[in-house]
């Protein structure tokens, strides 16, 4: 009720810091968890053989290139499409320009994504709607845009 919270917090520790006034150039590639408050100029990766990754973008930070990762949390600005299989977390000063690919996302009042969203849909909920003897593997993913313009509301 009072005081507690409706969503848990992204799992995850930070292994690595980028502070602020730091700008690295070319792919960054890191497992367990990075946060950033500097500027990426080029793609970020997390978790090798789907290790789980979570990346922390500060209020100040910039990522311009791709970012693919299990959990993200962005206060900051990614210039560039975001692959994010886990769970997405957009705070109040969350600037994405490009497509964002979510396994389930969370918005705060004042984020703003200009691009489309894409959610991750597994096969699991799909298999339901499938005739039998069509099943994927538990692993199999597809993806489904979603446009607000069609959307009813």
């Amino acid at each position: 009720m009072f005081g507690r919270r409706k969503n848990p917090p992204v799992p995850g520790r930070i292994d690595t810091l980028i502070g602020r006034g730091t700008r690295l150039r070319g792919t960054v590639e890191f497992v367990g968890g990075l946060h950033l408050d500097g500027q990426i100029d080029g793609d970020v990766r997390g978790g090798a053989d789907g290790a789980p990754t979570t990346l922390w973008i500060g209020a100040d930070a910039r990522v311009v290139g791709n970012v693919e990762v299990a959990n993200v949390v962005i206060n900051g600005e990614i210039v560039g499409e975001v692959r994010c299989r886990d769970r997405v977390v957009l705070g109040e000063k969350a600037r994405v320009t490009g497509d964002l690919h979510y396994g389930a996302i969370e918005m705060t009042l004042g984020a703003r994504v200009d691009g489309k969203l894409y959610p991750l849909v597994s096969s699991a909920s799909e298999a339901s709607s499938r005739p039998a003897g069509t099943a994927k593997s538990a692993g199999d993913f597809s993806l489904q845009p979603f446009d607000a313009r069609s959307s009813g509301t």
